[in-house]
């Protein structure tokens, strides 16, 4: 049985708010509760293996494990990228180099492999592992990236939400007016979505003398956390009744 979602406008939604959600939680973790980025990786890879281990051994679909494994993911990829780039001194623009490259070998692994990258098709656990393996380093890429657009470009927060904005724009008129593969499409647009979520997170976190507009990780936080909570009930629901009626 098929364990992932469909991918719709609301898979998006869904997407963007948890990987803004993972920006704020992860800053929340590692900065406003001063636990660091040692501390805070291997609380969150802890929580993402063992959010991981259940969804691998569940039988069925269920959207409520499946978001929760998406926004471990962000949440632990918040604070590799925090890790990688401050306490190991690589910056920005070398530990986004170093994701890449990673994200661009499993990804070739896995087509070597099970001769897809099918997002809608995936049924075994080592097709699985490979989209949850390619799921925490485009997460973890995403957070790098947008903090090398918001602190390293000049763009800012809100100068690199609306950047990558119209790069996730481009993906739609080529998804509609392209013959691109489809799947191509989808990573490079789950891609660009979490570094949008990192920007997102940013500008709603910031104090407004860094361009951001001063919610605080808390604030922020519990918002995002009651809009994604919103939306996974309301698919819970349409998961369900297309379950009866088949």
């Amino acid at each position: 049985m098929n364990k992932l979602p469909q991918i719709t406008i609301f898979f998006w939604i869904m997407k963007i708010c948890a990987t803004t959600l993972g920006e704020t939680a992860g800053d929340l973790l590692s900065m406003t509760l001063n636990l660091g980025y040692a501390v805070s990786c291997i609380v969150l890879i802890s929580m993402f293996l063992i959010t991981l281990v259940t969804q691998l051994r569940s039988k069925q679909f269920s959207p409520l494990l499946y978001w929760t494994v998406i926004l471990s993911t962000s949440t632990a990829g918040t604070t590799m990228s925090d890790f990688m780039d401050r306490t190991l001194a690589l910056g920005y623009a070398k530990g986004s180099l170093i994701l890449f490259t990673l994200l661009v070998v499993i990804l070739a692994v896995w087509r070597f492999n099970t001769g897809s990258l099918s997002v809608t098709n995936v049924k075994t656990i080592k097709e699985e592992s490979f989209y949850w393996a390619a799921i925490l380093i485009s997460n973890t890429l995403g957070t790098a990236l947008g903090d090398f657009l918001a602190d390293s470009s000049g763009l800012g927060f809100a100068g690199g939400a609306l950047l990558i904005a119209a790069l996730l724009a481009l993906v739609v008129v080529a998804k509609y007016f392209s013959g691109v593969s489809r799947v191509a499409l989808f990573w490079i647009a789950f891609v660009l979505t979490r570094p949008f979520g990192a920007t997102m997170g940013d500008l709603l976190t910031k104090t407004h003398d860094k361009g951001g507009f001063g919610f605080g990780t808390i604030g922020s936080s519990l918002v995002l956390v009651s809009i994604l909570l919103m939306l996974i009930l309301w698919t819970k629901s349409k998961h369900t009744d297309v379950a009866r009626a088949a």
